[in-house]
């Protein structure tokens, strides 16, 4: 090879980059922790700008609701019980099926719709890169803790409470193993109090038979959406206590599914609502019962006068 092709020593130092390899940490340092890109480290802002936007605002309305329609086609009911409320709201529903998602995205009204996220489990929808960004871009999901508390998720949610985005949440932390509801975690109930964010309690029927957790296979099955009257943070309430008006609250409309809203008002009022966690007896028994409480039986138990 010729000089002139030749690299000198100081070319070559210039060309390349430092360092060779990573620099040492003197004795008596403690290095900082490197940062993880995944679970509840993984960084979503990006999916709340405007491009994502976008790209969401065309899965959700053509991809998202004409799945919901040929799969699972809802029944909304109590809309109205939203009416001339403002601001961002937390809708808080029970969870039996990751088609909930979806149809809770796709049943939320105006103005509400299109400026939501969804508190999703750090450790399922964020375990890698590839269901993060997914989750991230299709539902704006951020990462929720659940098998500990974090001030990370509870500040990531807030901040975007506080600048007027909604919240999608479960507070049962995780699918329903059985069919029947698990008792409410405290999030939604923290986050109102936190924000003074009202809380829109839902309850989603049939949405089991569709896949139920454990299923590989969807099945085609109708749904039914029911939003309850919101809960507003009073001067009294702590996080336990507003969870469980919560869980009471969603008890209450399962009762107005199953049956209907007279009967449902009555047995609310005597103190008498089926709990969502079902009866506490054995496996065949909790089976029979959830059986029993399917709102495609209710129409035949109607007893309540029809108005004309």
């Amino acid at each position: 090879m010729s000089s002139r092709g030749a690299l000198s020593p100081s070319r070559l130092v210039r060309r390349v980059p430092f360092p060779y390899r990573a620099p040492t940490v003197p004795r008596g340092v403690e290095p900082p922790p490197e940062r993880r890109r995944t679970g509840s480290d993984f960084p979503t802002e990006w999916a709340r700008r405007y491009p994502a936007r976008v790209a969401r605002l065309a899965l959700l309305e053509g991809v998202m609701r004409p799945m919901i329609a040929g799969l699972a086609p809802p029944e909304r009911q109590g809309l109205d019980r939203l009416d001339g409320l403002d601001g961002p709201l937390i809708f808080a529903a029970n969870h039996h099926s990751h088609v909930d998602t979806p149809l809770m995205l796709t049943s939320i009204p105006e103005p509400w719709r299109h400026r939501t996220f969804v508190g999703a489990a750090a450790d399922y929808f964020f375990g890698n890169r590839v269901t993060g960004t997914f989750s991230a871009l299709a539902l704006n999901a951020v990462p929720i803790e659940r098998t500990r508390i974090s001030r990370d998720s509870a500040d990531r949610a807030a901040d975007l409470i506080d600048d007027g985005w909604s919240l999608v949440i479960f507070p049962e932390g995780g699918r329903s193993p059985d069919g029947w509801g698990q008792e409410f975690r405290g999030g939604a109930a923290y986050l109102s109090l936190r924000c003074g964010a009202p809380i829109v309690p839902v309850h989603l029927a049939g949405t089991g038979q569709v896949l139920a957790k454990g299923d590989t296979t969807p099945a085609r099955a109708r749904t039914t959406v029911t939003f309850g009257t919101p809960i507003v943070p009073s001067a009294g309430d702590d996080t336990r206590r507003l969870a469980a008006r919560l869980e009471q609250a969603v008890a209450e409309l399962a009762d107005e599914v199953t049956t209907d809203w007279w009967q449902a008002r009555r047995r609310a009022a005597a103190g008498e609502t089926p709990a969502l966690t079902g009866p506490q007896a054995a496996g065949w028994r909790r089976a029979w019962a959830l059986g029993e409480r399917r709102p495609d039986r209710r129409r035949s138990r109607r007893s309540w006068p029809r108005l004309r």
